[in-house]
């Protein structure tokens, strides 16, 4: 019989960005690999279909995250035996010992100033104390790893690197659709969020004097960042467009259309978003720190973030290059294949079987076993 294995689908409780969809994709595929995987979250899932599709079960009576995750979600797990809990998206009970936790990146702790001062106190408080009492970390990038090794005092040896990939909505994109809302553009893609350093990018696209071409921004601000001043530096330009939040299917149009996606981030853990452009044929322009360099290879141009007028460089120098982009749109087809969300999940669920392999085995419980979630 193999262990209860107890996935922490808190997740399901938050709006997706890259940390969310690092978790539901890795679940996905984690579900035809392990048998006994259970997902578990408390009741105020804003993602039902998903928590359908991975068969949520919902437990527990308190609907509030943090206090479900650190004070009733171990209770619930101690009832049945202690299971190996699988924690995605950072945060883990620190009051319960069998864990593995997923720590993306240290942008909380190294730049608190990005974030808002209740979000970055709850991460410096939980996520070093979650770290040292894991039964294993795993993170998504040597970049990150180096940054527990260095801060958190995580051996290196405790440590796995699991790789993000895109999802299925990008990596089999539909024909090139004729409809174009925007014409000529620049895209980047995130939430607006100070690391991602939008007023840099807005900076130097505004210093590149380009009458005919817009700069469009997709993503939505979120509470847990600071301020970013981004309204003011815009200051009503037409050029530039903010669409807000859109589904996958309008993205990967974007994307498509773009003439370079423009991700000159001040930190990243990892970066999806150039790997989905590269997916979706659109040449990539990225910083040159952190993770950036290992997940985009020799199929962007780097820049540095810090100095406007290197991004703005990079950016002219795509699109005045026609042979340029070709070539950055053939070596971005060749990085996106070393990355795969069903190669990443193997690695996973051998790390699991790894760590519970000297654990008895816990039957399912009952109340696990439901076909249908308990929305």
């Amino acid at each position: 019989m193999e262990n209860l294995v107890v996935v922490n689908a808190r997740f399901l409780t938050q709006p997706i960005t890259g940390t969310q969809r690092f978790a539901i994709e890795l679940c996905r595929e984690l579900k035809k690999l392990l048998p006994n995987l259970v997902l578990i979250a408390p009741n105020n899932i804003i993602h039902p279909d998903i928590a359908k599709e991975l068969n949520v079960q919902v437990v527990g009576k308190i609907r509030k995250g943090i206090i479900w995750e650190q004070i009733e979600l171990p209770i619930i797990l101690r009832r049945y035996g202690n299971p190996l809990l699988i924690n995605l998206c950072n945060l883990a009970p620190i009051f319960y010992s069998n864990n593995l936790v997923s720590i993306l990146d240290l942008s909380f702790h190294l730049h608190p100033e990005w974030f808002s001062t209740k979000f970055s106190t709850l991460y410096n408080f939980f996520i070093p104390r979650a770290a040292i009492r894991a039964k294993r970390v795993i993170t998504i990038s040597n970049s990150s790893k180096n940054d527990i090794v260095k801060y958190f005092g995580v051996p290196q040896s405790e440590i796995d690197i699991v790789y993000p990939s895109v999802s299925n909505n990008f990596l089999n994109p539909p024909p090139l659709s004729s409809l174009n809302p925007y014409g000529k553009y620049v895209l980047a893609v995130s939430s607006i969020d100070p690391r991602k350093n939008f007023i840099g990018l807005i900076r130097a696209f505004k210093a590149c004097n380009l009458m005919d071409t817009k700069l469009v921004i997709v993503g939505s601000e979120h509470k847990v960042f600071a301020d970013s001043n981004i309204k003011e530096e815009v200051g009503g330009n037409k050029q530039i467009v903010f669409t807000g939040y859109i589904q996958d299917s309008e993205l990967v149009e974007l994307y498509q259309h773009a003439l370079v996606f423009a991700y000159p981030s001040f930190f990243e853990g990892f970066g999806i978003p150039p790997l989905e452009a590269m997916a979706c044929g659109c040449p990539t322009l990225v910083s040159n720190t952190t993770s950036l360099p290992e997940v985009c290879g020799e199929a962007s141009v780097y820049v540095d973030p810090y100095d406007t007028i290197s991004i703005r460089d990079g950016l002219l120098s795509i699109l005045s290059n026609d042979q340029m982009r070709t070539e950055l749109i053939r070596r971005g087809y060749e990085q996106i294949s070393k990355f795969n969300w069903h190669q990443s999940a193997m690695k996973l669920a051998d790390i699991i079987r790894r760590i519970d392999r000297t654990e008895r085995p816990i039957e399912v419980p009952s109340v696990f076993k439901s076909s249908e979630s308990k929305l």
